[in-house]
């Protein structure tokens, strides 16, 4: 499996935030197949009392073309999603994306409100400083 070229970026990232990597990658044992989700992760919430778990699927977005990225990782988002919800549905899927890329995406109109509308969970990141940018829920 091919890992994404800012995959060691966003696991960087994810431990400087607090979390544990668990999983790299995430493997899902479905009837017929694996899938395969870049990275688990957890958090210990101390006032809580209880684990955090997600899933981070990793995409650089570095193709001629932002939107044909885009269609790509949204059809595999929800594959993952619909994957997650019958193994593991306590997990919360995240699509880490670089930070200029998101921006590009949501200064167009018709996109920005398309992507509202999907209400999908994003992790942003600054590749350049290795920095995490905006968790969005």
């Amino acid at each position: 499996m091919a890992k994404d070229i800012f995959h060691d970026i966003v696991k960087t990232v994810l431990q400087q935030d607090g979390w544990t990597i668990t999983h790299d990658p995430l493997t899902l044992k479905l009837s017929k197949r694996n899938l395969f989700i870049d990275l688990g992760a957890e958090r210990i919430m101390a006032a809580e009392r209880d684990n955090q778990k997600i899933a981070i699927e990793v995409k650089s977005f570095v193709g001629l073309s932002p939107l044909t990225d885009f269609y790509k990782a949204l059809g595999q988002y929800q594959l993952n999603i619909l994957a997650l919800k019958r193994k593991m549905p306590y997990r919360v899927l995240y699509l880490a994306m670089p930070q200029e890329s998101y921006e590009t995406l949501m200064n167009d109109d018709i996109l920005a409100e398309f992507l509202n509308e999907l209400s999908l969970r994003y992790i942003i990141f600054d590749p350049k400083n290795k920095q995490l940018v905006q968790w969005i829920n």
